[in-house]
């Protein structure tokens, strides 16, 4: 047991397998190129399985967590500075953090000499560590000039039933991995970090299915149980990055968000009693889709494309006027768009007796206004599925370009 203990992180990285190979062609489809394979056998000669051998990029056009395909296991955070910190204790906090990061996502000990030694044995398990801004960061920093008007207040939904305390927040971190250990390595990691410039205002933590737990690759699916991002659109479409990420041509004081995003951050309770109270047929009508494989209820698979004007036998539409799914297609929203990548939660019984369990909604676009709000607006004002829904928080946060070689996360900004 102690010569496991003394085998680094960085000595222990795998090559990646059949499984492995599968979850690298879908990282690299999605534009962004942040999937490697890790190289060298461990210690004792094995090799780590392709779900410990997958390594995340830190440095690139766009930060990892984004386009990354979703993880089995996901923390988020939200930090306030500390009363007196401005702009000088951010910028020497996003250069710590972000050393950590690069560093644990590379499957390696965190700098300085202070790793716990939580992950050892482990590899890089596709750790991903993203950061971004809140509105009120801006005001603290001195930087008010060169906040996006992107990050102007989300309007009030009439579902809102929003606790402060869980929303918003100066600094925004979303920790992915497909090992628990690993994520916690990194959340233990940035949390201390943060030391006296930050403190922590709110955390969340969620789950996906785990890789290769499937005979095949799918859409995952929530604690629902419905097959969900089947709308989400594609790295393959011509308008992906249009739709996701800010130009590379901005100008003028937002010109740092070039190669970012705009993360809109939902926690979503999902009434499951209520839910599962309902029969097969009237779920799939809620939905709009069929809840074995995620296809339409007017036939085809899970890809094929809604027929919105198709009428049943009964002379009504086979996807109801309130389905979910219809509601939310861009079509009906005037093409408005946006890259849906969550994670399930489930934080226990509430007092009530129920399941205190839904949806950390986390979506990414490149102007929330054209992305996040049209939809949620249209969804507000009559989706079947709401009554079994409680928005409980939310946040908006600039998620800034990923950083190139030598930078740190936020550089650009803070340094401009």
């Amino acid at each position: 047991m102690t010569e496991n203990l003394e085998i680094s992180r960085r000595r222990m990285l795998g090559t990646v397998g059949a499984a492995g190979a599968a979850g690298l062609a879908l990282g690299a489809a999605s534009g962004a190129g942040v999937y490697a394979a890790a190289a060298g056998p461990s210690a004792d000669g094995t090799a780590l399985t392709s779900v410990g051998s997958t390594e995340a990029m830190f440095h690139g056009k766009h930060q990892a967590g984004i386009t990354t395909p979703l993880q089995a296991r996901g923390h988020l955070l939200a930090f306030d500075l500390a009363p007196g910190a401005g702009r000088k204790e951010a910028t020497a906090l996003l250069r710590r953090w972000s050393a950590t990061a690069r560093a644990l996502m590379a499957g390696k000990p965190a700098d300085g000499g202070q790793d716990t030694g939580i992950a050892l044995d482990a590899g890089p398990s596709s750790l991903t560590v993203t950061f971004g801004f809140g509105h009120s960061f801006f005001g603290r920093t001195g930087l008010t000039a060169r906040r996006p008007t992107e990050l102007d207040a989300l309007p009030a939904f009439s579902a809102d039933a929003l606790d402060p305390k869980r929303s918003n927040g100066d600094l925004w971190i979303q920790i992915g991995s497909d090992d628990a250990l690993v994520a916690f390595h990194a959340l233990r990691a940035l949390q201390k970090d943060a030391g006296d410039a930050a403190r922590v205002r709110w955390q969340m933590n969620g789950f996906n299915r785990s890789p290769g737990a499937t005979a095949r690759p799918m859409t995952a699916r929530n604690l629902m149980g419905q097959v969900d991002g089947t709308g989400n659109p594609k790295p393959s479409e011509p308008d992906f990055d249009r739709r996701i990420f800010v130009p590379d041509g901005a100008s003028g004081p937002q010109a740092w968000m070039a190669g970012g995003s705009y993360a809109v951050v939902r926690r979503i309770r999902m009434l499951l009693d209520d839910w599962e109270k309902l029969p097969l047929e009237k779920q799939e009508r809620v939905i709009g889709r069929r809840k074995s494989d995620g296809a339409p209820l007017t036939g085809g698979s899970e890809t094929t494309e809604l027929d919105l004007n198709k009428m049943g036998p009964d002379g009504k539409l086979v996807i109801p006027d309130n389905a979910h799914a219809r509601i939310s297609a861009p079509e009906q929203n005037g093409g408005a768009a946006m890259l849906r990548r969550p994670f399930s939660f489930h934080d226990g019984i509430a007092p009530d007796g129920t399941p205190d369990a839904g949806l950390l909604f986390i979506c990414w676009q490149a102007d929330p206004l054209k992305g996040f709000v049209p939809v949620q607006r249209k969804l507000d004002r009559g989706d079947a599925l709401s009554p079994f829904l409680r928005h409980e928080a939310s946040g908006l946060f600039a998620v800034p370009g990923g950083p190139a070689e030598g930078e740190y996360v936020g550089q650009r900004l803070l340094e401009s």
